[in-house]
């Protein structure tokens, strides 16, 4: 159907933007034939059901994000889903009777049972940044630890770090300095100013805390990136519609839930379990009998367990590099209308 006009449609307003709207989510099914030209609580709940089925926050109003991802033209969606079939193509084989599903483009992370969600939260993912997006790969999560330690990667500590301790040799303070054998370093002692992003010796540490950059758990893949799930002290981040905030790895809204659900396989009490090992206050590594795959993906569209079909933004421009491989090869849509 025609785009929908307007910066911004709630309850109560009315007129040609209205009725556009009403058109468009009647045609796009979100809502049964109407001859209402108000925005009563009827088009409120079609506009609901539209932002649930991509991935907004589901107020009913129908702003500015809302209008951009409805006006999407229908070769445009159908791009979307060829360029997720041809994702489904590289993935063309057994995911585990038992995985872990992250979809990026989300911002969720499943325990899959049988093809069935038996688990699901909130996640944050890398951040748009280049250097700190997230991959996609698929691994086997081997253990989880319990009270973590946070190692700075080198990356964060050059680039970041340093630059702040040779400004001041106190910053970043709840950061423990470290020699090559774990030993603590006394920053006063040392003059910063004399390294390079290439020449400095140290590590650096985050012990134990409920304050830790990977809060008080962390679900271990060994994979070359470094990526793994984890718990966050910035809980505040899971509240956004768009939750790309983080250096690279994935950040869980319930992680406590997500470890109960995942001992589950192999603890008659798993919280008791888990919740033993948080109140020691010490890092404890728990191994999975069982390891799980882990797949980190990226699909723009994809059906819900109802059927529905789900469309996401493309935040790290990903799609559009796919779909322009497979035009150059020949693959088109013929798709006329809105």
């Amino acid at each position: 159907g025609p785009t929908v006009s307007g910066n911004g449609l709630a309850i109560g307003a009315s007129g040609g933007s209205v009725i556009g709207l009403r058109d468009r989510l009647v045609v796009m099914g979100y809502m049964e034939r109407s001859a209402t030209q108000t925005y009563d609580a009827t088009l409120q709940a079609a506009v609901q059901r539209f932002q649930q089925a991509h991935g907004l926050t589901a107020d009913g109003e129908a702003g500015a994000g809302t209008l951009a991802e409805l006006n999407i033209s229908a070769a445009s969606r159908l791009q979307q889903i060829i360029v997720a079939m041809e994702r489904e193509r590289w993935l063309n084989r057994p995911r585990g009777e038992r995985h872990v599903w992250v979809n990026l483009t989300d911002f969720s992370a499943a325990i899959m049972d049988n093809d069935s969600v038996t688990y699901q939260t909130r996640s944050v993912i890398g951040a748009l940044a280049s250097d700190r997006q997230t991959p996609e790969f698929s691994d086997v999560m081997e253990y989880m630890v319990i009270n973590p330690s946070w190692y700075v990667p080198r990356s964060i500590i050059v680039n970041e770090y340093l630059p702040a301790l040779q400004r001041n040799r106190n910053a970043v303070s709840h950061i423990e300095i470290t020699d090559r054998n774990g030993r603590r370093i006394n920053r006063g002692a040392v003059n910063f100013s004399q390294f390079t992003a290439r020449t400095f010796p140290y590590s650096m540490r985050q012990p134990p805390s409920r304050g830790n950059a990977l809060g008080l758990v962390k679900f271990i893949f060994p994979n070359q990136y470094n990526i793994y799930l984890h718990d966050t002290p910035a809980k505040s981040l899971f509240g956004r519609e768009v939750r790309a905030f983080s250096h690279g790895c994935i950040r869980l809204n319930d992680p406590f839930d997500f470890a109960y659900a995942l001992l589950a396989a192999q603890e008659s009490d798993p919280e008791a379990v888990f919740q033993s090992y948080l109140r020691a206050g010490s890092e404890a590594r728990v191994n999975l009998d069982n390891p799980v795959p882990v797949h980190l993906v990226y699909r723009t569209a994809f059906t819900h367990t109802t059927g529905q079909l789900n469309f996401r933004r493309d935040i790290y421009s990903r799609d559009s590099r796919i779909w322009n491989a497979l035009a150059n090869e020949g693959v088109a849509v013929r798709a006329i209308g809105g």
